[in-house]
């Protein structure tokens, strides 16, 4: 059974102005409605890519997405920052109208869009609960049914009867969080606000949006950076570009045209060549693919250019391979098993190492080093990095596991 359907929906902003713009505009609009013709500012209006300087003054946040969206299923929706990620949200809350489409809903929504959404600041904790549930078309009998479950969950029973402006963020989003997810909304809408929790909270939110999709067949929308959490939740992906639907599918593909996509332009060449010195890094590669991408479980290998200005002796390299908050969890020497020091001539040069990243699914940084004589020559930290792709299939495979995927072996009587 369907829970959403997205029918050729767009949304379109006049840049700088609240509104459809200027009355001479609207004019223009009125006069076409009347005449039975499209909207003719309809026919204008630049892709959202904020990287390009534009010349429009209307912009799409949002460009003919189309998709649906099966009952109980729970789908992560991912992007860089200013894809549309939010406005979709938006639009399928009804919190705004799409500039054009349709989109097709069966039953309530609950949707928490950012700290406080639905709430009143004068209003109590005790209040709020009832309001908000009122306006999801709650009855006060079941509201009052979950109404100890919600103040348990979201842990401030002891200001339930305050005022919620007197709330910290981290308040505010909790009792939000515990209103949306236990008020009986047949789909459940979560922009990024989870962020503003700490991290025992996070944790907690999610293990209840895994209950509520899995153990109680509700639907979930979910938007976040945090591509753990993502996969850890969700088995169906949208990934949004420039306001428009790039990949749809199930999360692991949808995860790895996001990550694929967004490999540098620099196809591993340096950008930065140092003008002194005896000799530095051009480029690197890995398998011989353009796209940088590795899997998990398969030997593979890099291959270092490197130019050498003048003869070097007692040469030995270091390669190091960082996660993306800079800790390093793998590194290499040359001399590392019985490797000895070696000679470099003057000219260009390939130095290859072959293995097998057993980690996590993600973005990896590229850091590699020489030395000569205990001096060093050059140190190189690549622009491109290398993308590791995981095979997981099964529920377990998706929720089970650390930051290492290790080989090993199972036996079963």
């Amino acid at each position: 059974m369907l829970a959403l359907k997205a029918e050729n929906i767009s949304k379109q902003y006049r840049l700088g102005q609240v509104g459809t713009g200027t009355l001479t505009h609207d004019l223009n609009r009125f006069w076409h409605k009347v005449r039975g013709k499209e909207d003719p500012y309809l026919m204008i209006g630049e892709s959202n890519d904020r990287s390009a300087k534009g010349s429009s003054e209307y912009v799409w946040s949002l460009r003919d997405i189309n998709f649906e969206i099966e009952q109980g299923d729970a789908v992560g929706i991912i992007g860089r920052n200013g894809a549309g990620k939010s406005t979709l949200l938006k639009l399928l809350s009804k919190v705004t109208k799409p500039t054009t489409g349709k989109i097709y809903t069966n039953g309530r929504i609950a949707s928490l869009l950012e700290v406080g959404t639905g709430f009143h600041p004068e209003m109590t904790g005790r209040e709020n609960i009832y309001l908000n549930g009122a306006i999801l078309g709650m009855t006060k009998k079941e509201i009052k049914r979950k109404f100890d479950e919600i103040v348990d969950f979201s842990g401030v029973e002891r200001y339930i009867d305050t005022p919620v402006k007197r709330y910290s963020s981290g308040m505010y989003v909790r009792l939000a969080f515990a209103v949306a997810a236990h008020l009986e909304s047949e789909i459940l809408i979560v922009d990024e606000v989870l962020a503003v929790g700490d991290a025992e909270f996070q944790k907690k939110c999610l293990g209840k949006m895994g209950d509520v999709t899995k153990g109680e067949g509700r639907t979930i929308l979910f938007v976040s950076h945090n591509m753990a959490a993502i996969k850890a939740l969700c088995n169906r992906g949208i990934l949004l570009e420039n306001g428009k639907l790039a990949v749809a599918g199930k999360m692991n593909a949808v995860i790895d045209s996001y990550f694929i996509g967004k490999v540098m332009e620099t196809d591993g060449k340096r950008q930065n060549i140092p003008l002194e010195g005896k000799g530095y890094f051009k480029s690197w590669e890995v398998g011989g693919k353009k796209d940088f991408s590795i899997d998990s479980d398969k030997k593979e290998k890099f291959v270092f250019e490197y130019d050498a200005k003048e003869k070097l002796t007692n040469c030995e390299l270091g390669f190091v391979i960082r996660n993306s908050d800079g800790s390093i969890i793998l590194g290499c020497n040359s001399r590392d098993y019985g490797g000895d020091f070696f000679t470099i001539d003057k000219g260009t040069h390939q130095f290859t190492f072959e293995l097998a990243l057993p980690v996590i699914h993600g973005k990896y940084e590229i850091d590699i080093a020489i030395v000569s004589n205990n001096i060093l020559i050059d140190q190189w930290v690549s622009e491109t990095k290398v993308i590791v792709k995981n095979k997981f299939e099964s529920v377990l495979a998706e929720q089970w596991r650390g930051s290492l995927n290790l080989e090993s072996k199972f036996y079963y009587d």
